[in-house]
């Protein structure tokens, strides 16, 4: 999901166990240029001094304020309710465990490669508030140290197919240094007294070089053979798909500063990876074009936002780049004046804007729409003179949660209730505000015309949608989504997901939910529902190789029974998908509910 999106020129400290980061203020650049004469070279020997004096300083700096934090900021536990409990973090495990207990058989045409999740589990037990004399401050529970939960799937020569599982930390420059320190070091910025958290950033930036950490907690995909973790606030991690262990950052060969998207988008006829990142300071949000090799950024332009839209998804089609640039904003400014640092403007602009793939700011054509709340799109295409963006698309935001000082658990519960009616007196009514349903913008690129309209009406919530990825950027007939248990969620102030949907953008449903209003016609959607308190997380689509139609394949997710304490994956035939799942595999450790998951091909790493 999301974290702090900021990126700020900074020192760095000289510590080694100091995560590392680009020094863009040179201090004996400066001195030097300062002097009478900026033209000369400094001599040796006054160089030597003043590189040994800056060097000092610094360390001599950070090591009083570290003082000053250990001494005036106290970390508390945040507790956890019973209904919370698979969000708490879990153990690594020493090394690949081999899965024998199946429920089911997995067809002969299931792939090699493996199943793997993302998700935050955070350390030293759990998520923290930091209370001092400016206040307090809080981990939110989009925070947390990313944790890979990887299942592979391997076929022997004999036909036998194995099984095992691992987990693993991404190994991010600040994981490295917190872990060595066997304690908090960065204090929460995202979420609480607007003192609390300013003081939290500047007191990061100053020890650390970054106002928060990598966390890297959020997707995984695959670009050029190789393999990525990520999190929008910084660059992603590398990884060895086998190991799970963490290669180092990836920059793109110095071709990209700063924060990077969770969800970027590979052209299918080009192979190329549309890219971008927000943040806090101008350039607002950058987009680029990595080349399907991945050696090269092809294009790099600034879109010239006029405000820090918290973007968490990208829309392709065969031909352009599709931005949301919604009232979802990060605004240091707001904060400095006693705001929130995240805030979902209920009265701000929305629009979405249709970019050629190598365009620039001006060539952005850009669509008011109503304001509302997306993080996720499920796929763009073109349809003659129109753009076609469908998203997940609700009334207000779940990011970054409410106002500091509110009852955080009853502000959440309020969101997540299901709602009956979708009348538009209840438009600025937190009851309900998450409540997701399958929207459609149509945007016209000749007349400039905008049609929007749901494509499901109010039966159940649904969010992380899914494709076959063979059919990103063009038109599609199914999709795929994870549905809110609504009273579940509620009753946890946490998202829970009790089952999956199957979306049919080319079959009309009926929706007599909405009788006392207006009747709509929606398309087909066909559920498939867990047992009872059993939810699932990072459910993804696994293509049939041998398949010939857009459903040939496999629904797969990280499925988790609360009654009993077991996590198990199930396997979804997604031709047949109300039916049972075909395998049931037990787990040899719970995995907490996380965020998106993938199925990748296994292959070497060159």
């Amino acid at each position: 999901m999301y974290t702090s999106n900021y990126s700020f020129p900074v020192c760095s400290s000289s510590s080694s166990q100091r995560p590392s980061v680009p020094v863009k203020y040179d201090f004996i650049s400066f001195i030097g240029t300062s002097l009478p004469f900026p033209s000369k070279p400094l001599p040796r020997k006054l160089e030597k001094i003043l590189t040994g004096v800056h060097e000092t300083i610094k360390k001599n700096t950070v090591e009083l304020i570290d003082a000053f934090v250990d001494l005036a900021f106290d970390f508390v536990d945040q507790p956890l309710l019973p209904s919370q409990a698979n969000f708490a973090p879990v153990e690594e495990l020493e090394g690949a465990i081999h899965v024998a207990d199946i429920e089911g058989i997995i067809p002969d045409d299931f792939p090699d490669g493996v199943y793997i999740r993302n998700g935050p589990n955070p350390l030293f037990g759990g998520y923290k508030s930091a209370i001092s004399m400016f206040g307090k401050s809080s981990h939110t529970w989009i925070e947390g140290e990313g944790m890979l939960h990887a299942l592979y799937f391997s076929k022997l020569s004999s036909g036998t197919r194995t099984i095992s599982y691992k987990n693993r930390y991404v190994q991010s420059d600040t994981f490295k240094y917190e872990t060595a320190r066997r304690k908090p070091a960065f204090l929460p910025a995202i979420e609480g007294d607007s003192p609390a958290v300013f003081s939290a950033l500047m007191l990061n930036l100053l020890r650390f070089g970054t106002v928060d950490k990598f966390l890297s907690n959020t997707n995984v995909f695959e670009h050029s053979g190789r393999f990525y973790a990520i999190a929008e606030n910084h660059a992603p991690q590398e990884i060895d798909i086998k190991t799970l262990e963490t290669i180092g950052k990836w920059d793109l060969h110095g071709a990209w500063d700063g924060p990077f998207t969770s969800h970027p988008k590979k052209v299918l006829l080009t192979g190329e990876l549309v890219v971008f990142g927000v943040s806090a300071q101008r350039p607002y949000m950058k987009l680029g074009v990595l080349s399907a090799d991945g050696r090269k950024m092809k294009h790099q332009v600034d879109l010239e936002l006029k405000r820090c839209t918290l973007c968490h998804d990208i829309g392709v089609t065969e031909s352009y780049n599709v931005i949301m640039d919604f009232p979802l904003t990060i605004d240091i400014n707001r904060l400095m004046t006693g705001g929130s640092l995240i805030r979902y403007e209920t009265e701000g602009y929305a629009r979405i804007g249709v970019m050629p793939r190598y365009g620039d700011a001006k060539s952005i054509r850009w669509f008011e729409v109503e304001p509302c709340a997306a993080l996720h799109m499920i796929n763009c295409f073109e349809d003659g003179d129109e753009i076609v963006v469908m998203a997940c698309r609700a009334r207000g935001s779940i990011i970054p949660g409410p106002e500091f000082g509110s009852n955080k658990f009853e502000w959440f519960s309020r969101g997540f209730k299901h709602i009956r009616s979708v009348d538009a007196s209840q438009k600025d009514l937190q009851d309900g505000a998450f409540f997701s349903r399958v929207y459609e913008w149509r945007l016209n690129i000749e007349s400039g015309e905008v049609k929007g309209r749901y494509l499901t009406g109010t039966e159940f919530s649904m969010e992380f949608p899914v494709i076959n990825e063979k059919f990103t950027g063009v038109k599609n007939k199914y999709g795929y989504t994870q549905v809110v248990d609504s009273a579940a969620s509620s009753n946890s102030g946490m998202a829970k997901y009790g089952g999956l949907a199957k979306l049919y953008f080319e079959e009309k449903a009926f929706d007599l939910s909405l009788l006392d209003y207006q009747p709509e016609e929606f398309m087909k959607v066909e559920r498939h529902k867990f047992q009872e308190n059993t939810f699932c997380s990072g459910a993804t689509f696994v293509p049939n190789s041998v398949g010939v139609e857009e459903d040939d394949g496999w629904i797969i997710a990280f499925v988790h029974n609360e009654r009993t304490n077991i996590s198990q994956v199930y396997v979804i035939d997604a031709k047949k998908f109300a039916s049972e799942p075909i395998a049931k595999i037990m787990l040899p450790s719970r995995v907490p509910y996380g965020f998106h998951g993938a199925f990748l091909a296994l292959c070497s790493q060159g």
